[in-house]
């Protein structure tokens, strides 16, 4: 039978006194009470055998010399061993144990004699069953990691290996115990656990942990809702961001900032984890975490309803309204927060992080020191944002975007001098979109460089056929420049590129550029500018009047046209059956006296702006024209060109073609 046989090697030399051994068994058990008296040792007396008392021969003496010996190692391994090591009986208790064992628990080698290994050890289910199985014989070895009971009261972790000894016929008859000392690694590891689920900064659950608990709380109420139906548990996130921790960082140093991170983690916990420990709801759980950086998530779970979180959410904002002091200074510090509640059948944890993180974005962008609560519609919202932001390099690839052209008429005669180009991206989700749908996602994202590369290139195209039908009208294509195009890549050599290309003279580009993009700081916008009018494109401001409006600094520029803002034409519209100047929706339309004065102030400082740029050599724009009176008043102030739906609304290049054919064939 497997596990180790008393005897065994006594049986191989037919060394068997069967007597002896019956004797043995009927040997009264040993008192508890009394020390434990192993009886004589094997091969003690050299004439009798001490098993039986028979005479033994030569053999049998050499074998019970052998036997000594070998116990005498055995027992000289058991007590030098660097591992604790005890023999156990049936009744669990310890027969024999080492001073390595003693030391471990802080106890005499003597005193544990005749202990029960309950004394030292709590019995545990699984452990126990696993215990007993051995000592049935039915396994040979069991490992497992335990706790000792130290004499002091704390707590020794070892990791225990206890092996079966059988007698000579195979039978259980106790069991060896040896148990190392794992404490310290045990310590260790549970220090790396807490580093690995901990801020080492602030000490607060990190992002792991959040997450972690998260998904918990997840689990566990999705197993709850399934048992108890309805709506089911709630969760509720309060996202917090530092307004200017920034420039903390960057003014008195990342020590500082650090040191203020401390602080704000000391306050928000002492204010809202105590709060959970006292909390008057049982199914209630809070936890505080510090996300990254200034970031900080207060959780929720078995939240209440969004009133409950709108009111942790101010308290968060007016916890941190107070000044710190830290290091000698006193900061101050806002924070802005997300919120988020709902139920949690409704969502899931990377959904509630990202709508938490979406709303706090709102927050900052509300004007910070604030908190918001998300809204779903403002939410649907930003995620076709998002959507659209991430379309628009593949859908310019796709070919989804087309170009049309709106004239630019001559307010004199009427005549056609040229087109704007308007970019329209034909989207096969939300159908046709409009520039101010996602040119500023193409700003943001960068994606503007390679979609206005491709509307230059495709516009100056167009014009070059225009040229070839029309060449007496030389009709020129005005083209939109985003700042961004002049920062992020080398228009210069962009437009260049694309002229030589497509063979249309550079006399018949006009580019456009808002005056804020224009007269912002730097010098890189004019270097370009200047650039492309030494090439002969033309330069115009879009927009002008609602900038910088740097008169002084306007005849400085490289500049051939000003496109005045639609709001200045507002006074020179004429509604059907209506005043002049009055429109659908003016604010005004009850008084008047001040929309007549107010329209008043409007043709004057068009017509100012008009001789301005007269003076300077610049032609005038006007752009959103919507019928005839208004182009009258307007070529009246001198205006030079306009454009907008009275002379033709946006649309394919054959509009312009059929306007220029129909006005050559006059």
């Amino acid at each position: 039978m497997p596990g180790r046989n008393e005897g065994a090697d006594g049986s191989r030399l037919g060394v068997r006194h069967e007597a002896g051994h019956r004797a043995q068994e009927a040997r009264p058990a040993p008192d508890p009470q009394q020390p434990y008296d192993s009886g004589p040792v094997p091969g003690a007396g050299l004439s009798t055998c001490p098993t039986c008392g028979a005479a033994v021969g030569g053999g049998t003496q050499r074998l019970l010399s052998a036997l000594r010996a070998s116990e005498s190692r055995f027992r000289a391994a058991f007590a030098d061993a660097g591992i604790g090591m005890a023999l156990i009986d049936a009744d669990d208790h310890i027969i024999e144990a080492n001073p390595a064992f003693a030391a471990m628990i802080g106890r005499e080698v003597g005193e544990l004699v005749r202990m029960h290994i309950h004394q030292i050890i709590d019995p545990e289910d699984t452990p126990r069953r696993l215990y007993l199985e051995l000592l049935r014989g039915e396994t040979d070895r069991l490992r497992v990691e335990k706790q000792l009971k130290h004499r002091d009261g704390r707590s020794v972790w070892s990791k225990v290996t206890i092996s079966l000894i059988r007698d000579g016929s195979g039978q259980p008859l106790y069991t060896l115990a040896m148990v190392e000392d794992v404490t310290e690694q045990r310590l260790l590891g549970d220090r790396l656990a807490y580093q690995t689920l901990h801020d080492p900064l602030t000490r607060l659950p990190n992002r792991a942990l959040f997450f972690e608990r998260l998904n918990t709380a997840f689990q566990a109420a999705s197993a709850q809702q399934a048992a108890a139906g309805g709506d089911g548990p709630r969760v509720g996130l309060c996202y917090v961001d530092l307004d200017g921790f920034a420039a903390i960082n960057e003014m008195l140093g990342h020590h500082i900032g650090d040191q203020l991170l401390v602080a704000v983690a000391e306050r928000l916990g002492n204010r809202f984890a105590l709060d959970a420990e006292r909390g008057a709801d049982p199914d209630e759980d809070r936890m505080l975490a510090r996300l990254g950086g200034d970031e900080f998530a207060l959780l929720i779970t078995g939240s209440r309803g969004s009133e409950q979180l709108t009111g942790l959410a101010a308290q968060l904002v007016e916890a941190l309204e107070q000044p710190f002091e830290v290091a000698g200074h006193q900061l101050t510090v806002t924070a802005s927060v997300g919120v988020v509640e709902r139920p949690v059948h409704q969502t899931t944890p990377i959904d509630l992080l990202r709508d938490a993180d979406s709303t706090l974005h709102w927050s900052k962008a509300d004007g910070r020191a604030r908190w918001t609560l998300y809204d779903p519609d403002r939410g649907a919202h930003q995620l076709t944002r998002q959507r659209l932001a991430s379309a628009l390099r593949p859908a310019l690839e796709r070919g989804e975007f087309t170009v049309e052209y709106q004239p630019l008429v001559g307010l004199s005669d009427g005549a056609v001098r040229g087109a704007e180009a308007l970019v329209r991206w034909q989207h096969p989700r939300y159908g046709t979109l409009s520039p101010d749908r996602f040119i500023p996602l193409a700003e943001e994202s960068g994606a503007i460089v390679p979609l206005g590369r491709w509307v230059l290139e495709e516009s100056c195209r167009q014009a070059v056929r225009w040229l070839a039908e029309f060449p007496d009208t030389e009709t020129f294509v005005s083209v939109n420049l985003a700042a961004r195009q002049i920062w992020d890549s080398d228009v210069v050599a962009d437009v260049a590129q694309v002229l030589e290309a497509t063979g249309l003279p550079a006399r018949l580009l006009q580019l456009e550029i808002t005056e804020s993009a224009v007269l912002g700081p730097g010098g890189r916008p004019l270097q370009a500018l200047q650039a492309l009018a030494d090439m002969g494109v033309r330069i115009a401001i879009d927009d002008f009047g609602t900038g910088y409006s740097n008169l002084a600094y306007l005849s400085r520029l490289p500049v051939h046209v000003l496109k005045l803002d639609g709001t200045f034409i507002e006074g020179f519209r004429d509604s059907a059956g209506g005043p002049p100047g009055q429109v659908e929706g003016d604010p005004l339309a009850d008084d008047p006296e001040r929309r007549a004065r107010r329209d008043t102030a409007d043709e004057q400082i068009v017509g100012a702006m008009v001789q301005l740029a007269h003076a300077l050599g610049l032609t005038v724009t006007a752009e959103g024209i919507e019928n005839a009176a208004q182009a009258e008043r307007l070529r009246l102030t001198g205006c030079d060109t306009a454009q907008g739906w009275y002379f033709a609304r946006p649309g394919e290049a054959g509009v312009v073609a059929a306007i220029l054919r129909e006005a050559r064939s006059a």
